[in-house]
């Protein structure tokens, strides 16, 4: 299940991780403040059965990743991080990752996607809104700088 698309002038794939791509994801996980992501916690899913680690490789580089978890006998999958060097935003990564993700949840057997998400984050809020995405819940101080999230969700279908 690979995306593909043109942005600009280069081409860009979404494809499983690799671990050859770990030191690629650990530097994602470094651009971005607050609960990242550790390298044993990336070997654990790149192992697992129930995870989804894709990346997005655009101009020759890994340039963001989206993980997905799905629980046995849940049709429910969560998008437990998205990420996309900065330097790309605005190119269509994340949203490429978004479709990979529902798609990945869908291909699963899950019905829904879920999500949490900052809520001082408005353009990856917007970012989900345009893909369907709606708001069911809030949860007060969620992130380690006791910032609130909101929960999101769609169906994958």
């Amino acid at each position: 299940m690979a995306i593909s698309m043109k942005t600009s002038l280069h081409s860009t794939y979404v494809r499983t991780a690799r671990f050859e791509d770990l030191a690629d994801l650990l530097a994602l996980e470094s651009m971005f403040p607050g609960d990242r992501l550790s390298a044993r916690q990336f070997r654990r899913h790149l192992n697992s059965p129930r995870a989804r680690v894709r990346v997005v490789e655009h101009a020759g580089a890994v340039a963001g990743y989206a993980l997905i978890l799905m629980r046995r006998g849940s049709a429910i999958a969560r998008l437990y991080s998205i990420a996309v060097d900065p330097q790309w935003r605005g190119a269509g990564l994340g949203a490429a990752l978004l479709d990979d993700a529902l798609q990945a949840a869908r291909g699963a057997g899950c019905l829904v996607l879920r999500l949490e998400v900052r809520e001082d984050n408005t353009a990856a809020i917007g970012l989900y809104q345009r893909h369907g995405f709606e708001t069911f819940g809030r949860i007060e101080s969620y992130y380690e700088d006791a910032c609130a999230a909101l929960r999101m969700q769609r169906a994958t279908g």
